[in-house]
């Protein structure tokens, strides 16, 4: 048959209202647009929305990077934006940096994950979406996922397993990568992505044959556009089953809503929260940050789902948590670590507040 690829590209081009949702109108026109181009450029699609971010889930045959898939998800998004300007939703076209399309989306405002793969008999694929956060936010369900034993017992008692996984990667702000193989280089490993705004987690792959198991988008809106104009809503791809963690051991890291960056303008620490499609709708000072999953098996390049894997019950204990954990950040109010870091706040809008002061300082 061939390899399929998977392409999961993301912006926000105008949230509904404030930045809380997306506008009906712009998901049909994504579904219209998509649709012309089924069973020609593309063999499948679905498109959904995380929060003020509208996703698209697409599979063809043309490999990662490609220009034409790239372009028609920029079109979609020019034109997307043309009908939330119109409607003056808020932010519209926030996510497009650049005037004209370069021949990849990357490094032009959009989120991008794909992956290339041989399909298995049985291809059960995740796809995870998030709001009001960063791309590290992804660094500790990863290293949950593929590198700790307590959360995939698959490592241990799974021989195909065994042999463990190696991360790729990502320094953002000197934009260089290194592989890191686990269990081995573990330590090595977690004193990079313990600092999720500069390490990035771009690539897992399994280390007894290099099968990719996982992908994720990179894209930083600040260190592209030289000023705070949103957060990065981060998207990734896990392949599950057979030789890879299960199902239920991909979701397992988000029955803890650990801690993330991004929250009100991007400037907070707060739970990241996993909820069904119906409630990746951030509201509660513009969050508390959110993470949906779409489960899908692929079948000859379709996409068969998606099944909203949060909606199970077995995650409200999760959401009751992140609800409380969303109350303890926000009675800090102003202060530290509600409020991000200094080094983290300059990729904020504080920088203009402080200039306002900054003749008014004095030497002690």
């Amino acid at each position: 048959m061939g390899k399929v690829t998977i392409s999961v590209i993301k912006a926000d081009i105008g949230g509904f209202p404030g930045h809380s949702n997306v506008h009906p109108a712009l998901m049909e026109i994504a579904k219209e647009e998509l649709s012309k181009l089924k069973g020609k450029i593309l063999k499948d699609f679905r498109v959904l929305h995380c929060g003020d971010d509208l996703q698209l889930i697409m599979t063809h045959n043309k490999g990662v990077d490609n220009k034409e898939i790239h372009k028609l998800a920029w079109n979609l998004f020019v034109k997307g934006t043309k009908e939330a300007k119109r409607l003056k939703l808020y932010g519209a076209g926030q996510d497009l940096l650049k005037d004209t399309f370069s021949g990849n989306v990357k490094g032009m405002g959009p989120g991008v994950a794909e992956m290339e793969i041989e399909e298995r008999k049985s291809e059960p694929l995740l796809v995870f979406m998030a709001d009001k956060t960063e791309p590290g936010a992804w660094n500790y369900a990863l290293y949950k996922m593929f590198a700790d034993p307590f959360s995939t017992a698959g490592l241990v008692i799974d021989p195909h397993m065994h042999d463990g996984f190696t991360f790729e990667v990502h320094d953002l702000f000197e934009k260089k990568k290194v592989l890191i193989k686990t269990p081995e280089e573990t330590y090595d490993l977690l004193a990079l992505i313990g600092e999720p705004s500069r390490y990035v987690i771009k690539h897992v792959f399994r280390n007894s044959d290099h099968e990719i198991a996982a992908s994720t988008s990179t894209q930083r809106l600040s260190l592209i556009a030289g000023r705070y104009v949103g957060k990065d809503d981060p998207v990734m791809i896990v392949r599950a089953q057979s030789g890879l963690p299960a199902v239920g051991e991909v979701l397992e890291p988000f029955s803890f809503p650990y801690a993330v960056a991004g929250w009100m303008r991007g400037s907070h620490h707060g739970p990241f929260m996993p909820v069904g499609f119906d409630q990746a709708t951030p509201s509660r000072f513009d969050g508390p940050p959110r993470v949906i999953c779409a489960g899908f098996q692929i079948a000859n390049g379709m996409l068969e789902g998606p099944r909203d894997m949060f909606k199970d019950v077995s995650f409200d204990r999760a959401r009751t948590m992140a609800n409380e954990m969303a109350d303890y950040f926000r009675r800090m109010g102003p202060f530290e670590p509600h409020r991000l870091s200094a080094a983290e706040m300059e990729y904020t809008t504080l920088p203009g507040v402080l200039k306002k002061l900054e003749k008014r300082f004095r030497k002690i």
